[in-house]
């Protein structure tokens, strides 16, 4: 909203200082600093309110150490992370532009989700809280909604020519939608594609259309059809990805704040034409302005980390995990960077998989040898870490460094094809 108002100022009035508002790099930072602001405000109040409430963590005696002095701290906390995202994104982002639009809506929904999951769990006192299936009809529904607007809006597009000299670029390399307001390439470039990043690869683009159209060339039509299924596969596995991960004080709301800063790098270079062009990946128009959001986001995982760092004063509850997760996929999706998802989210990834395995060949050895038996002492993972005897603040520590190596993996998958 405050980005309106100061365009409107600068070109009604010329305003001091408003022409800045036009920068995304600006508009970024600033968005940043309020995010972080709004989290250490908030943060406070609401867990004095939580406090007086009585709003606190029932937890389930699974042996661990440190474990009954958790009982009673405040949960919920992801309210916090949601005001953080949301009110910065408000003021500072383009409210027309399709994909801020998709990102707060899936704030929202997780958030709503999340929270009535939460509710239940403290208000109505059932430990169980909401029942999985809603849960996951939820992140369905979520799926549904950007797999059908990132195949059929035609806002989504890509610029599949590299730049001619039918663009003339701006000299700021860093407000990334200065070649949409001060020279660009013909029209006719952009258009609607499948397309994804494949990393590691010379070419790295994959089209979707390529699992279907082998069928017949007519089939290319109904790509829908594998597109929207994989959408929400990957939406529900990094939401439960990032839901598990939250065990320990500040390892979901630390992981999730590397990973913003690395989907944030790559939405920069994604949605600016001279990088894009450098790099010799695919420019996605308008994409720019995510970093506008992402910026919120990583501000609102550290402001939040000032208080769920261990000892954590207050837990972020199914509010702020199942929106975190949830927002990473989304984001991951419109940046046409998912199938890199697997590295940035390499925590995730694991914590998933150690909880399926453990489950899986639990149930396995029972049915064979008449008793089930486990893989790790506990999962999710970093519960087996803490069986084994290594103090929750090393554990999220290490789990972090980890994520920072993923991170810079990451980063590099943009020249080492």
């Amino acid at each position: 909203m405050l980005y309106y108002l100061f365009t409107w100022l600068h070109k009604a009035f010329n305003f001091p200082g408003a022409g800045m508002f036009q920068y995304i790099s600006f508009r970024a930072a600033f968005a940043l600093i309020t995010s972080l602001f709004i989290s250490m405000i908030i943060g406070k109040s609401l867990i004095r309110f939580l406090r007086h409430k009585q709003v606190g963590e029932t937890v389930r005696d699974l042996g661990l150490e440190g474990q009954k002095s958790k009982q009673g701290t405040p949960t919920m906390g992801g309210l916090i992370i949601l005001a953080a995202i949301l009110v910065p994104t408000l003021l500072f982002a383009k409210l027309h532009n399709i994909y801020i639009i998709l990102v707060l809506f899936a704030t929202v929904w997780l958030g709503l989700i999340g929270f009535l999951d939460d509710y239940i769990k403290v208000f109505k006192k059932d430990k169980k809280g909401l029942p999985g299936k809603i849960k996951v009809l939820g992140q369905i529904g979520l799926g549904l909604i950007v797999g059908f607007t990132m195949y059929f809006s035609d806002r989504v597009v890509i610029r599949e020519k590299n730049m001619d000299q039918a663009y003339v670029p701006s000299q700021d390399i860093f407000n990334v939608e200065a070649p949409a307001e001060k020279g660009r390439l013909f029209s006719k470039d952009e258009v609607k594609s499948m397309k994804t990043t494949i990393p590691f690869i010379k070419h790295n683009e994959f089209d979707y259309s390529w699992l279907i159209s082998w069928i017949s060339p007519s089939a290319k039509n109904y790509t829908w059809l594998v597109f929207i299924p994989i959408i929400i596969f990957i939406i529900i596995a990094v939401s439960n990805g990032a839901n598990l991960t939250d065990g320990l004080d500040g390892l979901a709301t630390g992981i999730s704040a590397i990973i913003g800063v690395t989907l944030g790098i790559l939405a920069y270079v994604s949605g600016n034409t001279k990088f894009a062009n450098y790099l010799n990946i695919m420019y996605i128009p308008n994409t720019g302005e995510l970093a506008i959001y992402i910026a919120a986001f990583v501000g609102a995982c550290i402001g939040f980390l000032w208080y769920n760092s261990y000892p954590a004063q207050v837990f972020m509850g199914d509010t702020g995990s199942l929106a975190l997760g949830g927002i990473i996929a989304v984001f991951a999706i419109i940046i046409r960077k998912e199938i890199m998802i697997p590295i940035f989210c390499g925590i995730f990834l694991v914590e998933n998989l150690s909880v399926v395995m453990q489950v899986s060949y639990f149930k396995y050895t029972r049915r064979k040898f008449g008793e089930g038996r486990r893989i790790f002492k506990m999962s999710p993972l970093h519960h087996h870490y803490q069986k084994l005897g290594y103090h929750e603040s090393k554990i999220v520590m290490r789990f972090m460094i980890v994520g920072i190596m993923l991170a810079v993996l990451t980063i590099i998958t943009l020249k080492i094809r």
